[in-house]
């Protein structure tokens, strides 16, 4: 018999073409990981119809009811401690978490970001890319710390930079790999395969 998979918390600003790839990934038996609860900050996400339609809780919690960001951040680790998760996931979630979520989950929160940090951290890193004029870019998954695009870096897939590029290409492209990188991340996770030791995170390949 297969153990009990992970619980996971997606966190979602936008359409949720990440959290997609997960769910789709969550519906092999053999995948070791759910996705328990959607939250979003903004109640036009389409993320969160996606997750309605797996029949997966989804939940809007508005930045604008608390008094402030920590409020804030504090009531949606609340919630995910409720929904008993064992891993956060951020999938477009365009709000910067505080340190005082990130405590509440330590190790246990992961986000993917479409540029090979450290270079290109922050918004528009295609953009910055394709500006600079860098041939190769990418995917990167990593633990989120304190900082902005700072974590241990977990998996990284190179992606080449074409001279016809433009944002919207190279981001298309890159697309395609953050929606195979994310779920394999969390795969490993939820097998219990990584190892994260200060900047450095080892992966058991067996």
């Amino acid at each position: 018999m297969p153990g009990e998979r992970m619980r996971i918390g997606v966190l979602c600003s936008g359409r949720g073409s990440n959290l997609q790839a997960i769910l789709d990934a969550s519906r092999d038996p053999a995948y070791p990981a759910e996705v328990a609860v959607v939250i979003s900050d903004n109640p036009r996400a389409y993320a969160l119809d996606r997750a309605r339609a797996r029949a997966v809780p989804a939940e809007v919690i508005i930045p604008a009811s608390f008094p402030d960001r920590i409020q804030h951040d504090l009531a949606v680790a609340q919630r995910l401690k409720e929904y008993g998760v064992g891993l956060v996931a951020l999938a477009g979630y365009m709000r910067i978490v505080s340190p005082q979520f990130i405590r509440r989950f330590p190790g246990r929160v992961m986000n993917i970001h479409p540029a090979l940090l450290p270079s290109f951290p922050g918004l528009h890193a295609q953009k910055q890319a394709v500006l600079y004029g860098v041939k190769v870019s990418g995917v990167t998954v990593h633990f989120v710390d304190e900082g902005v695009d700072t974590g241990p870096i977990i998996l990284q897939v190179p992606v080449a930079v074409a001279e016809e590029d433009t944002e919207e290409s190279l981001s298309a492209r890159i697309l395609e790999h953050e929606h195979r990188a994310y779920p394999e991340a969390i795969r490993l996770f939820a097998e219990g395969r990584i190892r994260a030791e200060g900047r450095r995170v080892w992966i058991r390949r067996s």
